[in-house]
């Protein structure tokens, strides 16, 4: 810890005696250099920057650094000694190559794990020649004003720094982009490109820092180098949430570290992150930038040394005398997180049950709800979800384009504000599930659009269309979009203590190939994800038009368990599989459908579809992005299957009547299904009253009760 204090004050310190940091690096300072006496094999160089003196301020490249800190002490086990960071003034670039030789170059030896994470502008530069370049942009971005020539770091330069390293347990982290899009588009997210004048050019002593770096003997070890792109035209976005902004790249991997296990590859890593990222903000990929193909078949392990102990979060800091406890939940999906309510429960291993009184962002202050426990918490140890407060009230959050004006704005917020049960307008310091805002063509039109500017399919409106009509218009679709919203908040995959395992297999074949797994026992890893020609560098599952699809649901518990499944097809709208029998069989055409409650007793497995005759259901369109929610429950889906018999039955034996009486089928009212299936979750958690909430203000789950799994992947 000293020695990250003293790197920290350094910068302050030096400025005030008018001394270089190059000079001060050259003194050959003793206490500097006994700092590096260390035989820790875990070592991080972590970076962040907000503020730039010649740039506009980023929001979460703090937060970044604090997620990447948290992950590496309570999941991978480094020592906070080991970990240093360097955040906005101290992060010039003398600063970073200085800490990057000292801090891991001098100290890692073979077999050692190193991690390097940067976030901050990242840009593309002039050589001089002509030749354009990619470059992070440290804090002295430009530490001579007035000229052309700019204080940059290569990537090139960094990638063989981190070769340089006698280890082959090296990864780095780039939330950053380098080529700037001039396009105006609606968008939820800042954006981490920083665009540079064609006239400017990188400093020559940047040019024979890399010359060197190329005479020197390298290591020749393979860095694992993440990237938060993964094409030219993404720009690395970070976006907003209660009281904090973070990095898509950097949110998605750290939650997603803190809830999967060892026995994952790095393939199968990488997807989960894609996925994860998709979910946050649209179409921006991460990607690795050396050659993926090495790292196929490694473990995440090897990379980031995670235990097998999953949770959802830590505890900080003890607080008044051990009444408050502080508790950091990086661990929970972000969709969970900001909706995540008041006097839900955490448990310790120790057996230690804690209440949330209040939470902003990311902490959470609780109170111990077993006050006769002998072991109190203590600060370091994981937290576990036992039961999960959902609001009643939830809505679609919605931000207005930035690119609207004043009187678009105002039309659209009037109009909002009648349907504000279902979609409401956020301020810029709230979490945004969508932006409503105009296409950049012109004529605009308007429409509803991902956080990272990408249009939701079927939302764009017509030429001339007002505002008002507009908002009326979105209104039906607003209604689908919370219905999604609602079920995906009952995932909890790395949360529940009900044990199942779902598999979705592609059964093209005779032989089902096995294509995703995902388990509450921490121990799915069979994930093969699908390389398809033309999509190598798309790090989301992929399947090909055409293919078949089934799903294996195993039912790992010693009771019996009741399924649903639920989603949005390519076109947006909402579809369920739910079984139905005809009475009386005679009648033609058949009126009354009688859904089936799906059960799956102890220790059995089911298929579904299981048709005899024709095996799995038919992907026969492009996907842009499908996601299915398979969720399971010890009590039946009553009020459920009461929403979904009537209208959407009826919807699907028009459309199947006796062919397939096992479809996935429309659902026409999605969100009071949503609804009835939060209520049923509710109903069979029979949670003690003693919680001090009503039925009326939320739902109360609990995780013995319930698993709520999520597939998502691409149909291309």
């Amino acid at each position: 810890m000293e020695r990250r204090r003293f790197l920290q004050r350094i910068s302050g310190l030096l400025a005030a005696l008018g001394v270089a940091e190059t000079e001060w690096l050259s003194l050959g300072n003793p206490y500097y250099q006994a700092l590096a006496q260390t035989n820790q094999r875990k070592l991080a160089l972590l970076i962040g920057i907000n503020q730039y003196p010649q740039s506009p301020a980023l929001g979460g490249c703090i937060t970044d650094v604090e997620l990447q800190t948290e992950l590496l002490i309570n999941r991978c086990g480094f020592a906070a000694a080991d970990i240093l960071t360097l955040t906005d003034e101290q992060a010039s670039k003398d600063f970073i190559k200085a800490a990057f030789l000292d801090h891991l170059g001098k100290q890692a030896k073979s077999g050692d794990v190193v991690i390097f994470h940067f976030s901050g502008y990242g840009t593309c530069v002039n050589l001089g020649t002509g030749i354009l370049a990619n470059a992070i942009v440290p804090v002295d971005e430009n530490n001579l004003l007035g000229t052309k020539s700019r204080n940059y770091l290569l990537t090139e330069s960094l990638l063989l720094l981190l070769r340089s390293l006698p280890t082959n347990q090296v990864t780095a982290i780039l939330d950053t982009s380098y080529n700037h899009s001039p396009d105006l588009k609606p968008t939820g997210l800042r954006v981490r490109t920083r665009p540079e004048l064609s006239t400017a050019i990188l400093q020559i002593k940047e040019l024979e820092f890399l010359s060197q770096l190329k005479n020197q003997k390298s290591a020749n070890n393979h860095p694992l180098i993440i990237n938060a792109t993964s094409e030219l035209n993404q720009q690395a976005g970070e976006f907003i949430f209660s009281n904090g902004t973070a990095g898509l790249l950097t949110y998605a991997l750290t939650q997603y570290l803190w809830e999967t296990t060892p026995a994952k590859t790095i393939s199968v890593f990488l997807s989960g992150v894609a996925t994860s990222m998709y979910q946050l903000g649209g179409k921006q990929q991460p990607s690795l930038l050396n050659d993926s193909k090495k790292f196929t078949n490694n473990l995440i392990i090897d990379y980031f040394p995670i235990d097998n102990l999953r949770s959802i979060g830590v505890v900080q800091a003890i607080e008044e005398d051990g009444k408050i406890f502080k508790l950091w939940l990086g661990g929970l999906p972000l969709h969970v997180l900001t909706n995540y309510g008041v006097n839900s429960r955490l448990i310790l291993d120790t057996g230690a049950e804690l209440t949330v009184k209040s939470r902003s962002g990311l902490v959470a202050k609780a109170k111990l709800t077993n006050k006769e426990i002998a072991n109190l918490p203590q600060v370091g140890q994981r937290v576990q979800e036992s039961i999960r407060i959902l609001p009643r009230n939830i809505s679609v959050n919605v931000a207005l384009d930035e690119n609207l004006e004043r009187i678009e704005v105002v039309d659209a917020t009037s109009v909002f504000s009648g349907i504000s049960r279902i979609a409401n307008i956020v301020t810029t310091q709230e979490t945004a599930d969508y932006v409503f805002g105009k296409v950049a063509q012109i004529p605009s039109r308007y429409g509803l659009f991902c956080l990272g500017g990408e249009p939701i399919i079927n939302t764009i409106g017509e030429v001339g269309e007002a505002v008002k009509v507009a908002v009326q218009r979105l209104t039906p679709q607003f209604s689908t979009l919370l219905a999604s919203k609602l079920w995906q908040l009952t995932e909890n995959q790395g949360s529940s203590r009900l044990p199942v395992r779902a598999t979705l297999e592609v059964v093209n074949s005779i032989v089902p190939r096995v294509f995703m797994v995902r388990d509450t026992l921490g121990t799915a890893s069979q994930d093969n994800i699908l390389q398809l020609p033309g999509y190598e560098g798309i790090a989301m599952p992929t399947i090909p038009v055409g293919s078949r699809l089934q799903y294996k649901i195993e039912n790992l518990s010693d009771r019996p368990i009741y399924l649903i499944l639920v989603g949005l097809n390519n076109n947006q709208n909402a579809f369920a599989y739910y079984p139905w029998e005809v009475f009386p069989a005679t009648e033609i055409p058949p009126t009354k459908p009688q859904l089936i409650e799906i059960l799956i007793p102890p220790g059995q497995t089911m298929k579904i579809p299981d048709n005899q005759s024709v095996s799995g259901w038919l992907l026969p369109t492009r996907y842009t992005f499908c996601e299915h929610q398979i969720i399971l429950s010890t009590a039946p889906f009553k009020e459920t299957l009461t929403g979904l018999a009537m209208p959407s039955a009826s919807a699907a034996i028009a459309k199947y009547p006796t062919t397939d009486q096992q479809a996935i089928s429309p659902i026409v009212n999605p969100l009071e299904v949503a609804q009835a299936i939060l209520q049923d979750l509710h109903n069979a958690s029979k949670v003690e009253t003693d919680i001090n909430i009503t039925a009326n203000d939320a739902y109360v789950l609990a995780v013995n009760h319930w698993a709520s799994l999520n597939f998502s992947f691409q149909v291309v």
